[in-house]
């Protein structure tokens, strides 16, 4: 006979000589949940899907397949039958072969046979060892807790910065400058006296909230609601309590890797040089002397933001497709009235629904600068669980449970940009933030030796190029070829100048390359290290933007990016004879930052699809049999009386 079973779809088909089929279900003795699209939902395969096709490339079927060929007309002897599970996986095909001699005569006791035998295949990895001629296979898997954003409760968090990432002064009637809305979708079926759900709809659902006003208004110095957080009374430190008192409160506890939430992050770039409000690559000065030129209208304008919520609410498209949505939005503009709309103000919205179709989350995001507030900046970031996120000194929460290590990771998204944000929109399709001293040890919170490190690709084709042959001073020291050749910048041959938009370096650095520019030093708490890149050839064999315009207005993509790899090339100073840093990520984020607008600009655009993929330990190809067998074996011993053999 011919039993195939395909995970997709958790079932099974038998084929027998004689042409009879019959069909049958494997999932019966797995607890099943019908609701919203009218299928039943397996937990435990729904994982087992995943843990098979985490990889961002081509995904071939899988499957298993059992050939028993045999003879129906009975015979004394005791004829051979052989076994073979076959399991297509990219770039793999394994086959694993067992013999066992069966007589027709105890065909009656064929299946347990067949389970026992199924068993020890998939498990009996020797054997199909030699047949692999012993090569490994690198498995990826999802370094979040909400992969492809496809899960149906929300778990979002607003964050708010000034120029330097701290809080400065809260905004009159806000509280501090961190806000959450994790909501969750709540359908509990309609069923019979039974207990069973045989039409698998009838869902009445709810949606339950885990924080409220009373936690997203608390303010420096009041008390958290809930013992084990300091009530800080400077609202720097307030607010990263709160963080991590709203992060108590949002957190999903899965398979030991708990995870809060999605990080807009929003962030002013007025810079009052008459306050010391900011550090100078980490250190605390009594006045700021600098020839550089920073936006401010004058006294506050470094101020936060109004910010207002339309909690996650019950929506429906058709009668089996409730979903949640729901929006932040506000201005920097104290005295605006955004119940008369937007006007010259400055504006910023992030809202968030679902895609029906497709079960991701759509976060739509809108930015708008004024006269008063020309640099602003608006992301969507996966930041790490726990630890310093990019840009950030304190421990932060986030969705990525387990943090991405160049050069093996990859970052998949669906961006879709209507409206750039004017020529002036630093828009990134990606970027990268993590913390390593310039030794190469990893940060400890020590802002006077701690370097925050990012690296960025703009897809704005108005962005261009400030490295140059004539300038120098904006190139990192030399760029890394895909086939490993470093090229110096001075190599105008071959250097690929028109890859870079700009390079700088940490400001606590001992040992520059000349010519050199130090970044920012008063944008982050501690130095800073920046490498920004532009859509170039060099960088497309990642899976990267290859020309101007690629991923645009209009060009809406789902990218599939091999960051890792890119990230590993790039540029980073560390202090020369110390051991390379290990490159780990604590944030990506997508978004834009609109860079000192001459005018009100406006940027649009949509994210879904998020994902940050993560290899594991390279392992011998057939590790997942292991999980399928176990799956199925188990399934099957309960309930393999149910299947028929004959």
């Amino acid at each position: 006979m011919m039993l195939v079973g395909l995970v997709e779809e958790v079932t099974a088909w038998a084929s027998f000589p004689s042409h009879h089929c019959h069909r049958t279900q494997l999932s019966s003795s797995f607890p099943a949940f019908p609701c919203k699209d009218g299928k039943h939902h397996n937990p435990q395969l729904l994982s087992l899907k995943q843990s098979l096709s985490p990889q961002p490339t081509n995904r071939a079927e899988k499957s298993l397949c059992f050939h028993i060929p045999h003879h129906d007309a009975p015979v004394p002897h005791v004829e051979p039958t052989r076994i073979a599970i076959v399991y297509t996986h990219p770039q793999l095909i394994m086959l694993a072969v067992a013999t066992m001699a069966v007589s027709p005569l105890h065909r009656s006791k064929m299946g347990s046979w067949v389970l026992l035998l199924v068993l020890l295949a998939l498990f009996g990895l020797n054997l199909s060892h030699l047949l692999m001629d012993g090569s490994l296979s690198t498995e990826y898997s999802s370094a979040i807790g909400d992969p492809g954003m496809k899960n149906p409760n929300v778990r979002v968090a607003l964050e708010a910065w000034n120029f330097c990432n701290e809080v400065g002064v809260e905004a009159p009637g806000m509280g501090s400058p961190r806000w959450a809305d994790c909501a969750n979708l709540y359908c509990p079926s309609i069923d019979d006296s039974l207990g069973r759900n045989p039409l698998g709809y009838g869902c009445k659902c709810k949606v339950h909230h885990k924080v409220n006003d009373t936690d997203n208004n608390l303010g420096a110095g009041d008390k958290f609601p809930f013992v084990g957080f300091e009530s800080y009374t400077d609202p720097d430190l307030y607010a990263t309590e709160k963080e991590l008192y709203l992060a108590s409160l949002c957190e999903v506890n899965e398979s030991m890797k708990p995870w809060q939430f999605w990080m807009i992050m929003l962030k002013n770039g007025n810079f009052d040089k008459n306050t010391t409000l900011c550090p100078e690559n980490g250190r605390k000065v009594s006045k700021i002397i600098t020839g550089r030129n920073f936006p401010c209208f004058g006294e506050g304008c470094m101020n936060q933001p109004l910010v207002y919520h339309n909690y996650s609410r019950l929506v429906s498209s058709g009668e089996e497709n409730d979903s949640l949505i729901g929006e932040f939005y506000g201005t920097y503009d104290l005295d605006a009235n955004l119940s008369k709309g937007v006007g010259n103000n400055s504006f910023f919205s992030v809202s968030w629904h679902k895609n029906i179709s497709t079960g991701s989350w759509i976060f739509s995001h809108r930015l708008t600068t004024s006269a008063k507030y020309p640099w602003l900046m608006l992301y969507l970031r996966a930041d790490a669980t726990e630890g310093f996120n990019g840009g950030y000194h304190y421990n932060g929460r986030g969705i990525m449970h387990k943090l991405p290590e160049s050069p093996n990771f990859w970052v998949k998204l669906t961006l879709d940009i209507k409206h750039g944000g004017g020529s002036n929109s630093q828009f990134y399709l990606v970027d990268i933030g993590s913390c390593w001293k310039n030794n190469g040890e990893p940060c400890d919170g020590d802002v006077l030796t701690d370097v925050t490190r990012y690296s960025e690709m703009i897809i704005n084709p108005a962005t261009t190029s400030w490295c140059r042959p004539d300038n120098l001073v904006s190139c990192p020291p030399y760029h890394i070829s895909s086939t490993g050749e470093i090229i110096y910048r001075n190599d105008t041959k071959h250097f690929p100048y028109s890859a870079y938009h700009l390079y700088c370096s940490p400001g606590n650095a001992k040992y520059f390359e000349k010519p050199y520019d130090i970044c920012d030093p008063y944008s982050n708490p501690q130095a800073q290290e920046l490498v920004q890149i532009l859509p170039h050839p060099e960088w497309a064999i990642h899976g990267y933007p290859e020309k101007k315009g690629d991923g645009w207005i209009g060009d809406s993509r789902t990218w599939e990016l091999d960051v890792g790899a890119l990230s590993s090339r790039l540029y980073f100073y560390q202090d020369p004879g110390t051991k390379p840093a290990r490159r780990i990520w604590s944030s990506i984020n997508v978004g834009t930052e609109i860079y000192v607008s001459q005018a009100g600009e406006t940027a649009e655009w949509t994210v879904s699809d998020f994902d940050v993929l993560v290899s594991g330990e390279a392992t011998p190809k057939g590790d997942n049999f292991s999980l399928i067998s176990l799956v199925l074996f188990t399934h099957m011993l309960c309930d393999w009386n149910q299947i028929s053999f004959t």
